[in-house]
């Protein structure tokens, strides 16, 4: 059973800040125990007990483990350096810390306890300043590990993400789509795609400035984003153009999505600190429904079909024939119009 005491609790919906001042204590002996737990709590440490090593692995493999976790070497069920080395055979993030307490005094026992995977040892009766000093250095190091994690996830974003706008990047969404299409070959079921592109965006930066085209960039994507599925995709392209992934749409499910984007984009200006800029967008959908259209061809339907929405007045959508698929130029047949 698990048994939080002191000040507040720990759950599912736990911050890292919260674990931050979490601590496991595992000893069966209820002396050392309450002299621990009261030692800890004038710590402000937040305080996690078991009495057997069976229950401390069972905390610490939970959604709420504790990031430091003092474990006695002699308990019941299972002893400390069992816990640690079963701990370290399911590593993973958020690391564990790992102070193993014991009354073995010998090199050979130490480094037997270090090998298991523990951080640290302290030998009993514990000494207090000691202790303080050891979960110092346990902190410390968790401090590290959380900062690297971080840093680790914010390269990882920047290198799937746009900077400006912060949706997929175009190796990212050429990724998705990738995926989507091998999906497509083995299961089978159509999935759409759709090119965007805001209609003569070089006069909105050569009449109001590059910050005012990044700051349109960013409220098309975002409204873009509110248009769509939580599981479709939606990428920069390239400059002013926009690519989504859409899984498991048909011709006419893509295509009432692609009007709801461009009505989103050209209902409302979008307000500057001086200004307000009227945005339409043209739009290019193509389907995927056979196995013989390749990636390639895909996007070249939807090149040809965004082209040709342009061609016809722009601020409209227009859908790549299924022919196009095998052949090289697509065929003008009659777009979608939708006129603002």
């Amino acid at each position: 059973m698990k048994r939080w005491r002191g000040r507040g609790s720990l759950g599912r919906g736990t911050t890292s800040e919260d674990l931050k001042s979490g601590i496991l204590i595992a000893e069966d002996d209820p002396v050392s125990r309450r002299l621990l737990e009261a030692f800890l709590r004038k710590l402000n440490y937040r305080v996690m007990v078991a009495t057997n090593g069976l229950e401390a692995l069972r905390i610490l493999q939970s959604d709420a483990a504790p990031p430091i976790a003092i474990l006695d070497w002699m308990m019941p069920e299972m002893e400390g350096p069992e816990v640690c080395r079963s701990i370290r055979a399911h590593a993973g993030n958020p690391y564990i810390y790992i102070l193993m307490l014991t009354a073995r005094t010998l090199k050979d026992d130490l480094l037997l306890g270090l090998e298991s995977g523990a951080d640290d040892y302290l030998t009993k009766p514990f000494d207090a300043q000691e202790l303080r000093a050891r979960l110092h250095v346990g902190q410390r190091i968790l401090d590290l590990q959380r900062s690297l994690i971080e840093a680790r996830e914010d390269l990882r974003f920047q290198a799937t993400h746009d900077t400006l706008t912060g949706i997929s990047n175009r190796g990212a969404v050429l990724e998705v789509l990738a995926r989507e299409h091998s999906r497509h070959t083995r299961k089978g079921g159509p999935f759409g795609i759709i090119l965007v592109d805001l209609d003569h965006f070089k006069e909105v930066n050569d009449t109001y400035g590059h910050l005012a085209g990044d700051l349109v960039l960013k409220e098309a994507s975002r409204r873009m984003s509110a248009c769509i599925r939580a599981y479709d995709v939606l990428g920069r392209y390239g400059g002013e153009e926009f690519l989504l992934v859409i899984p498991t749409s048909n011709e006419a499910g893509t295509l009432v999505l692609a009007e709801r984007i461009r009505v989103s984009l050209a209902s409302k200006a979008i307000a500057l600190e001086q200004n307000e800029i009227r945005v339409t967008a043209s739009l290019g959908v193509a389907i995927c429904n056979d196995n013989k259209t390749t990636v390639p061809t895909l996007l070249r339907m939807c090149d040809e079909a965004l082209y040709r929405a342009k061609r016809e007045g722009r601020n409209r959508s227009a859908l790549a024939p299924a022919e196009a698929a095998d052949s090289s130029v697509g065929a003008e047949t009659s777009p979608i119009h939708s006129k603002s």
